[in-house]
């Protein structure tokens, strides 16, 4: 396309020679229809390029939606892995196919603007680059930025050392850890990405307030080799109550508040600034919901909480959730005990075990 608008504009310029009456010469008028075919040609390669463009977005954006749809499951696997169930939590495959529709969608982004620089040389009336380009440019940033937006994710959520395979629940002043990952392994390594992690960004009324100590902030790191990612790992973090000016003393006591303290969700938002090929971006994420107590006899009443509302709830920014818990039928509970006893024990429960469990409950039929 560039050869073809080059010989064009030079024969433009050798041989249109504007303000001269020259209709009469037959040489001339050769010379301007065969710049009238090239310039017809370099229209038909334009629209064509172009044509080759919106298809390329049209495919990108059925493989958008189907890297959505494979996210969306292994979403759903590490919220099941964190109940004990056995499931594949391996973000490689992942990784491997946000990156390469990454970088196919930023290739595209560079043509566009090498399209641009060839309209600044050369345009002509209805010049398809003019009306298509500005169109065409947004949609692939809108698609750049939802694929970006969706590819920062929780790798790992918050959990203590010796959690005993129970994550998501934090003791204060309890040393934690939590990890998230930027599946678009494409960055400009002379920008700074720098992560931030907030605790109850948006906040719900009447729970306890806390502050993350140690450094709430941290450069994503990429491995080294490009195999490993892009990986911000927050760990050592430790959490304390806020105080209440009013009392003195923690924000609320047990029963002050809407809801017990080991019934209060809390959420940790990862945020990133993002940059690359120009494109600049602030990237969100958050953990799944977890509880914090500030008693080891709090465990199990915590745990059972968690099991709830991760059996129940589709909505993980859904804090209020046990304002008005639903009851949970016995079948999936069935499932999630047997996927309890299996990451201790090794096997599940049999079928023999969990009647015996739902005539304890519910008495004989």
């Amino acid at each position: 396309l560039e050869d073809l608008q080059d010989a064009f504009d030079f024969c433009f310029k050798v041989h249109y020679l504007p303000g001269e009456d020259r209709t009469s010469d037959p040489q001339y008028a050769q010379q301007i229809q065969a710049l009238q075919a090239k310039l017809q040609i370099l229209d038909r390669q334009r629209r064509a390029v172009l044509a080759q463009m919106q298809q390329l977005l049209g495919r990108s954006e059925t493989l958008r939606d189907f890297l959505q749809q494979e996210l969306v499951a292994w979403q759903e696997r590490q919220q099941r892995a964190c109940l004990g169930a056995r499931a594949d939590t391996c973000l490689r495959p992942l990784e491997t196919w946000f990156t390469e529709l990454g970088q196919g969608l930023f290739q595209l982004l560079q043509l566009l603007r090498a399209l641009g620089d060839l309209r600044q040389k050369v345009t002509y009336e209805r010049d398809p680059l003019k009306a298509e380009t500005p169109l065409l440019e947004r949609r692939l940033r809108e698609l750049l930025t939802y694929l970006l937006q969706r590819a920062f994710v929780v790798e790992q959520q918050p959990s203590m050392p010796n959690a005993c395979k129970r994550p998501l629940v934090l003791r204060t002043a309890s040393k934690f850890s939590a990890r998230a990952r930027l599946l678009v392994r494409l960055h400009d390594r002379n920008h700074r990405m720098e992560a931030k992690i907030h605790i109850d960004r948006s906040g719900s009324p009447g729970f306890r307030k806390f502050n993350i100590l140690t450094s709430s902030s941290k450069t994503l790191l990429a491995g080294d080799s490009p195999q490993d990612g892009l990986v911000c790992d927050f760990q050592y973090l430790t959490l304390k109550e806020q105080k209440d000016s009013r009392s003195g003393k923690g924000s609320k006591g047990a029963g002050e508040g809407p809801l017990v303290v080991t019934e209060e969700l809390h959420l940790i938002t990862f945020t990133l600034a993002y940059a690359y090929c120009g494109l600049e971006l602030e990237l969100e994420t958050s953990t799944l919901p977890f509880i914090i107590i500030s008693n080891s006899n709090q465990l199990s009443s915590a745990w059972a909480s968690i099991l709830w509302f991760n059996m129940l709830s589709s909505n993980p920014k859904e804090l209020q959730f046990f304002s008005t818990p639903p009851p949970v039928p016995w079948p999936r509970l069935a499932e999630v005990l047997s996927w309890q006893f299996e990451s201790v024990a090794e096997r599940g429960l049999s079928r023999e075990h969990l009647l015996m469990l739902a005539e304890k409950l519910f008495g004989k039929a």
